[in-house]
């Protein structure tokens, strides 16, 4: 059984479906889960949504919810990096700046300019 840890966990909808694609594996569907996230609010609504997911659909599986990122880590098999630093006020910049300078890109945050922005903000934090 893996352990599967999930660093930046307060997202409902990223989340949750990655959750929901990664235990449509057979072979994952006994994973240990620990999420992490440094907002209380957040962590705990998306647990609470998760594992009402994993209930319903008859896994064995229980969240083990966070906010201490040394403790989601210990013994994990896999992690999952899934932080925005800076949030939304930072993604909207993501966006805005290279869009001023001509720049389009459909979402910003994987690859063009604002994917760099947002390596950028992101790669300190590892």
């Amino acid at each position: 059984m893996a352990k599967i840890t999930f660093i930046g966990a307060g997202s409902i909808g990223f989340t949750r479906g990655l959750l929901s694609d990664i235990l449509s594996v057979p072979e994952l569907q006994k994973s240990e889960i620990a999420f992490m996230d440094i907002n209380e609010h957040n962590l705990d609504m998306v647990y609470q949504l998760c594992q009402r997911d994993i209930d319903s659909n008859g896994l064995d599986i229980k969240i083990n919810a966070t906010l201490d990122r040394r403790e989601a880590l210990k013994g994990a098999k896999y992690v999952i990096n899934c932080v925005r630093i800076g949030v939304l006020d930072a993604f909207k910049l993501d966006v805005e700046i290279p869009l001023k300078y001509g720049v389009d890109q459909c979402v910003g945050d994987t690859v063009c300019a604002g994917g760099i922005m947002y390596a950028q903000r992101d790669i300190a934090f590892l």
